[in-house]
């Protein structure tokens, strides 16, 4: 049991990160301290009464855990990386949590593609960035592509190598067709390396060549393919005179205001760059209910330079933040120069402040219905199935599970996931029935939620909490009482039964119904957004369930017995159908008669032949 007076007086007199959890071991609120014992001792002072959000956020604390780090600067950095990871419930947290755009090319696949991305991810690929304006980047890929017409289709090399015909790019000489062979390798590969030294910024090497090029062109009379490199030399030329401009100006800042209704606060970004306004980005904020107007600016700073951001030498604020010090030394350290934070009193930074100021409220405004509506459409379905089924506990995350078959053949189970009302697809889970025989719609539940809680139990106690870390508050069962009790079964089995299930029933026309909770049949008016997302989960889990059942009984329908052969694999499995015409002309055949077919050695045939003559 854990004893929270007896863990407040062994806190450390150091810098570090604490980390509150609730009676379900779910982290609620990250902070960072100076001394861990002061600053977490202040939440269960008297004085904190005052504070609603620090009250209720002390309501729902169970344990605490602390990181001791070497400085404040380093507690930083470690609570930036745990709110983004964790997302708790108690801290102001980005809302659109997007990155700067890249520029990706995949070095790590057969004829690269470029491309851009807000993600970046350790796949061996090249990027380039971070930028600060998508449309610069877009600009930027469209001249590459222009330049160097490469793929920009999503075919996995080689298997579909010389398949199919060529894309319309092709057609209009955007691309060279790799795929069709028409170019080859390391004719391709020449083409990204320039490329690749263009993002680089060698286009001082890359215009000799064209200049080159050119006049050899127009020396042999080729006029057109002379135009062609003239234009492509301007294009270069263009774009290197506007980022060269972008990156000697010292007038470079960006300017950050808000505007806020309730617990949610819209920031307006401005760039400056080269003296003048590249873009503008809007970002949400969620928790800001009662924050200071410091402490919003600071935590946004902190989340939204803190990923991938490309931090300029000026950042202007509405008003000045906490622990500016150790902020301004972390972004110094991310630029690798010295970052200035102004909060203007007068001037032109001033009134950009206020402009600033002024888009935020106008787009909050414009925001505010439709904020509203999907507010309706997810936390307040959330609220109207929670009063409906007389819970006594918030609901947030919601699984939901179904099983698909066709008289029992390849049996399997699905598992959604919605966390406050929305879809998280990167929860979504697929079982294939291993245990049942035949069409057991009870005993298929049964096994699915007992192997899923297997998992939950394993990996809880790993660090990310794993796959399957992660706690739902009810469980939502496609179908009656029968699967629900099959799903309690399998819950109370592994220690589990404060786990909440219910039913998703339907009616006599395969349509959303209602719910099972306790015995009970509960019925939501049509029109209520609760009973609106009850058939969204519905649908979402069935139709998960329904994908997964088709793909492996397609899967099933084109399997052969070669592939049940080592060494056997599609190119041969081919070749033998191809050469001989079905699999009993195949087990007729002698070694010497394999051994003809193209791509066939003797090892394989000598396979072929032991598997259809029984043979080890």
């Amino acid at each position: 049991m854990f004893d929270i007076q007896e863990s407040l007086k062994n806190l450390p007199q150091k810098p570090g990160v604490y980390i509150m959890k609730n009676s379900a071991d779910k982290i609620i609120y990250v902070g960072k301290a100076i001394n861990l014992r002061n600053r977490v001792r202040q939440y269960f002072q008297p004085s904190s009464d005052d504070i609603p959000k620090v009250r209720s956020l002390r309501a729902n604390i169970a344990e605490f855990e602390y990181i001791v780090c070497d400085s404040e600067l380093e507690a930083l950095i470690l609570e930036c990386n745990l709110i983004k990871k964790h997302r708790p419930k108690y801290n102001i947290r980005l809302k659109d949590d997007k990155g700067y755009p890249y520029i990706k090319v995949t070095v790590n696949e057969m004829f690269p593609r470029i491309f851009m991305t807000r993600s970046h991810v350790k796949d061996k690929a090249k990027y380039y960035g971070p930028y600060s304006s998508a449309m610069a980047v877009k600009e930027t890929i469209e001249l590459i592509h222009k330049l160097w017409p490469l793929r920009r289709c999503y075919r996995k090399f080689p298997n579909e190598l010389g398949k199919g015909r060529p894309c319309l790019n092709y057609h209009i000489g955007q691309c060279n067709a790799p795929c069709q062979k028409i170019i080859s390798e390391e004719a391709y590969d020449e083409m990204v390396q320039e490329a690749m030294q263009f993002l680089n910024g060698k286009q001082d090497f890359i215009l000799k060549n064209m200049e080159k090029q050119m006049k050899e062109a127009s020396e042999q009379l080729e006029f057109e393919k002379a135009a062609e490199y003239r234009d492509k030399i301007i294009a270069i030329e263009k774009l290197s005179e506007k980022q060269k401009v972008e990156m000697d100006s010292q007038d470079n800042r960006d300017i950050i205001a808000f505007a806020r209704k309730g617990d949610e606060a819209l920031v307006q970004v401005f760039f400056i760059r080269g003296g003048k306004m590249t873009g503008r980005e809007q970002y949400m904020l969620q928790g800001v209910e009662g924050a200071e107007p410091s402490a919003v600016l600071t935590e946004f700073l902190k989340q939204f330079y803190g990923e991938t951001a490309l931090v300029p030498k000026e950042i202007v604020l509405e008003t000045d933040i906490n622990d500016r010090e150790v902020i301004v030394n972390w972004l110094s350290d991310l630029r690798g120069s010295n970052v200035s934070l102004v909060v203007p009193q007068k001037g032109d930074k001033l009134r950009m402040v206020e402009l600033a100021r002024k888009n935020a409220l106008l787009s909050l405004d414009q925001f505010e219905d439709k904020l509203k509506r999907e507010y309706e459409r997810t936390i307040g379905a959330l609220a109207q199935l929670q009063e409906a089924m007389e819970l006594d506990f918030t609901l947030d995350r919601i699984e939901a599970y179904d099983i698909s078959n066709i008289q029992g053949f390849e049996s399997v189970g699905s598992m959604v996931v919605f966390e406050k009302g929305r879809p998280r697809r990167s929860d979504y889970r697929k079982f294939k029935i291993k245990e049942v025989i035949g069409p057991d719609d009870y005993a298929s539940i049964e096994e699915v939620i007992r192997r899923r809680f297997t998992h939950y139990l394993e990996d809880r106690e790993l660090p990310d909490e794993g796959k399957f870390g992660s706690r739902p508050d009810i469980l939502m069962i496609d179908g009656g009482k029968g699967q629900v009790n099959s799903a309690c079964k399998a819950l109370e089995a592994m220690g589990l039964a404060d786990i909440q299930v219910c039913g998703m029933i339907k009616d006599d026309r395969h349509r959303t119904r209602g719910i099972i909770y306790q015995d009970r049949e509960i019925l939501l008016p049509v029109a209520s957004e609760g009973f609106k997302l009850l058939t969204r989960i519905q649908d979402e889990v069935h139709r998960f369930a329904i994908e997964y059942h088709r793909k492996l009984r397609q899967k099933s329908q084109t399997h052969s017995r070669l592939d049940e052969i080592k060494g056997i694999g599609a190119a041969r499995r081919k070749a033998l159908i191809k050469h001989f015409g079905s699999v009993e002309d195949i087990k007729r055949a002698e070694v010497e008669d394999l051994c003809r077919v193209e791509s066939m050695n003797t090892q394989a045939a000598q396979a072929v032949y032991n598997y259809f003559r029984g043979r080890d």
